[in-house]
This record gives structure tokens, sequence and C-alpha cells, in this order.
């Protein structure tokens, strides 16, 4: 059994044949529609809209209508499944004595207290501040943040002074740099001296 060249199976075969939809019975339009982005969803899934695809054959449903999600860029956040990463700038007083900084969220800005003696690229959680899960919108991944510690570039004189006052009550590394380097000098002029010999 073959199905019929003609009529497709339909058992009508069209003879004059409208311009625009071919015989077809439906015309292609392009329409807006707005679509409602559920939280948590990634890049390239998709949300499904229904009765909104195709037309169905001899007069059937609708099909549904796929919208493929493309996620931008972020200038701050970065997402790994439904965790976000951010970096966060510390001043040297405050990763030094401890203190309060700013945080960006997705739920907007909250404070987070730095430890006293905090290093650069110290990494903290902020738990459940990640991104909602797409079966519960309850349960949230997590916000990692980098803390940087920033050296100041532009000193004044008297800024200056004070570092190196402070350096030398913390642990003389100024001299311990010092030394390193005469360490240095001393072993390229017993190179030099081995070579004349």
């Amino acid at each position: 059994m073959q199905t019929c060249p003609e009529c497709n199976g339909t058992g009508k075969v069209i003879k004059e044949k409208c311009a625009d939809c071919h015989g077809s019975g439906y015309i292609a339009n392009r329409k807006k529609i707005q679509v409602s982005i559920p939280a948590g969803i990634d890049n390239g899934q998709s949300v499904r809209i229904r009765d909104k695809g195709e037309p169905g054959s001899n007069g059937g449903p609708r099909g549904d209508l796929l919208v493929e999600v493309i996620v931008g860029r972020h200038p701050i956040f970065q997402r790994q499944d439904y965790n976000i990463y951010s970096t966060v700038p510390v001043s040297f007083a405050v990763a030094a004595l401890g203190g309060d900084v700013l945080v960006d969220t997705v739920d907007g800005k909250v404070l987070y207290e730095v430890k006293p003696g905090t290093q650069t690229d110290t990494k903290v959680r902020l738990k459940g501040k990640g991104v909602p899960t797409l079966r519960n919108k309850d349960v949230r991944g997590d916000h990692y943040v980098t803390l940087v510690v920033q050296t100041p570039d532009k000193l004044s004189h008297e800024a200056k002074e004070l570092l190196r006052q402070f350096d030398a009550m913390t642990g003389d590394s100024l001299n311990i740099s010092k030394n390193v380097q005469a360490e240095k000098t001393d072993a390229k002029d017993t190179k030099k001296k081995k070579f004349w010999k």
C-alpha cells in the first residue's frame, strides 16, 4: 500500500491552490508574544509555550513552541550550575584589622564581615545566595566570593613613612628583602671571582 501522491492520504485534492497558503489552509505570519522566564533557568535550556507551535494536520491541535534561552554575560557575576562566583576588592586596612565590606548579590547588596588578617584570594561562601533551582525555588545554590586585597599604588611621602614604620614593627620584611638582595649580589661577586681565577 502506498500513500496517494496527490492528496497525501487526505482523500481530498485541491485543484486551484491559494497563492498564499499553497493549499495548506494556513498562512505564516510573525507575532511577538511575552514569555515568562522561570527563575534558575540556565543557558541553552528551553521554555515550552503550549499551543503556540505549528498547526496540526487535518485540523488537528497546534503543537508547542520551544524558546531557547541564551543568558548574557554579567559584568560582576559568573554562574556554574546553581552557584554564583564574584570578586570583591578589600582595602589593606580592612584585610589587616577586619571590618565590613559590601558584596553585590542577585538579591542586592549585603554586608560581609571580613576577619582580621585576611589574605588576598581568600574565598568565602554566602550560603543560599545563589540561583534558585528549577524544581524548587526555595532551594538555592551558594554565592562564592573571592576577597582580593588592594595594594595602594599612590602614596604620599607621609603614608610611605608610616608603612615603613608599620613594616618594621610587624616583621621587618623590608630588611629581609634587603638581605635577600645582598645575598644575590654576593653570589654574583663570587661567580666573578671564580671566573677570573
